[in-house]
């Protein structure tokens, strides 16, 4: 019982297209967390280097989200895993 070459593909093309919305989450965050980092800044000026580094690094965890997203609809895309299976 194998399926058809052109519904798996089809399949990866949908999977790829949900597997980019995981870039909303990490946009969003990073954009929060810039807002509150220029927030905190504008109450105490002298804590600008604590509040970027803690910022700059928060954002650099949330981005890997985006990053597996967009690595997993590329995998799907272009090296079609499923393809094999199919045959």
């Amino acid at each position: 019982m194998g399926f058809d070459v052109n519904f798996i593909l089809g399949c990866s093309a949908i999977g790829a297209g949900l597997a980019v919305i995981a870039g909303i989450g990490p946009g969003v965050g990073q954009g929060i967390a810039a807002g509150h980092a220029a927030a905190a800044v504008g109450r105490n000026p002298g804590a600008k280097s604590d509040v970027t580094s803690t910022m700059l690094l928060g954002q650099a965890v949330a981005e890997t989200t985006g990053l597996y997203g967009l690595l997993i609809a590329i995998i799907l895309l272009f090296v079609r895993p499923l393809v094999g299976a199919a045959q």
